[in-house]
């Protein structure tokens, strides 16, 4: 028993230090395991924005595609339109220089059945 005998403030001292010490560690491992769970939740949030983006992304490609091929269409049915005006327009010019006559009559004709309607 060669326990050499401490007095009461060293003794004091050392309690404090060694509690001092387990707090320091306990508040360590609280630190890490905190940041671990943040790192986790940090990527957890990254993956899920990049999912979204991704889905974002998507759908306006799919959006752009679509819009583009409406416009395609719609310029076509425009096209077509103006195809058959010209058409209607260049048979009823032939009408009217095979039959003068008739397209002066069918005129009158018309004019007056408006006028008609439209007095009413």
């Amino acid at each position: 028993m060669n326990n050499p005998v401490q007095p009461p403030e060293q003794a004091v001292g050392d309690r404090i230090d060694e509690r001092a010490e387990r707090i320091k560690q306990a508040t360590s491992e609280a630190v890490a395991t905190t940041k671990e769970k943040v790192e986790r939740a940090a990527d957890h949030v990254e993956e899920g924005l990049h999912h979204a983006t991704d889905k974002a992304a998507e759908a306006a490609h799919k959006a752009s595609d679509k819009a583009a091929r409406v416009s395609e269409r719609s310029r076509e049915v425009y096209d077509e339109t103006v195809d058959r005006a010209d058409a209607w327009l260049e048979q009823v010019r032939d009408y009217v220089r095979e039959k003068p006559v008739q397209s002066v009559a069918i005129a009158l004709g018309a004019g007056w059945l408006l006028g008609r309607i439209l007095r009413r």
